[in-house]
């Protein structure tokens, strides 16, 4: 059985979603990043960048960064309906979404939602969270294009992979109002969040947003 390692405010639930529509079963292994359960020695013996989520496979090999392990998954068990066969017309475009998002998208979005930890003063924060959005949402107006055009999903009538993993940013951006003037991107999470093996984890996105929040109030929160 794999065993995942993940926990609260992690994308180790994109991976959760994507074992739910392959129905794999794993063994979920709670690794709590507010308490730096990430940066302890038996945590960075499995990766020594100290990043959530964490898979290891039922033959004892580890696999780290969200899109490899997704798309291992994927491709192990044969789940084409998430990710396209290397024989099939998709399969070019979903690779060049797919790397878009994580190579290009999400290194904003993780500026957005962390950017204390690139500022060298603490008077620079709310500047570079507002740069870092901007682009993001730029990047984000480049996908609303292409699906308003060819959409609802990334694949045109076809969901895939692409799209959990848009859909989780989304969400978050969604609850601060982002999402207003986009109407496509506002469409597509809603469809995916529907799903009813996904429904849950969406649910649990919307809780520990609610529980950050009250972190923060409190003094706590991501160091």
């Amino acid at each position: 059985m794999y065993k995942l390692y993940g926990g609260k405010f992690t994308r180790a639930i994109i991976v959760q979603m994507v074992m739910a529509e392959g129905d794999i079963d794993y063994e979920h292994i709670e690794i709590d990043i507010i308490k730096d359960e990430h940066r302890k020695a038996d945590f960075l013996a499995l990766n020594p960048a100290g990043y959530v989520p964490v898979l290891i496979t039922p033959d004892g090999k580890t696999i780290t960064e969200t899109p490899a392990i997704n798309l291992y998954l994927c491709e192990k068990h044969s789940l084409s309906e998430l990710a396209p066969g290397i024989e099939e017309d998709d399969r070019g475009f979903f690779l060049s979404s797919l790397f878009f998002l994580s190579d290009d998208l999400e290194p904003a979005l993780k500026q957005v939602f962390y950017p204390h930890l690139y500022v060298l003063r603490e008077e620079d924060i709310a500047a570079m969270k507002q740069k870092s959005l901007n682009l993001a949402m730029n990047r984000l107006g480049m996908i609303e294009k292409r699906l308003q055009a060819n959409g609802p999903y990334h694949l045109g009538e076809r969901f895939s992979l692409v799209d959990i993993i848009l859909s989780f940013w989304l969400e978050y951006l969604n609850c601060g109002g982002q999402l207003d003037d986009y109407p496509a991107l506002s469409n597509c999470l809603k469809l995916v969040a529907k799903r009813p093996v996904l429904r849950p984890y969406f649910e649990q996105l919307t809780a520990w947003q609610e529980e950050y929040a009250r972190l923060q109030a409190a003094g706590a929160g991501f160091k």
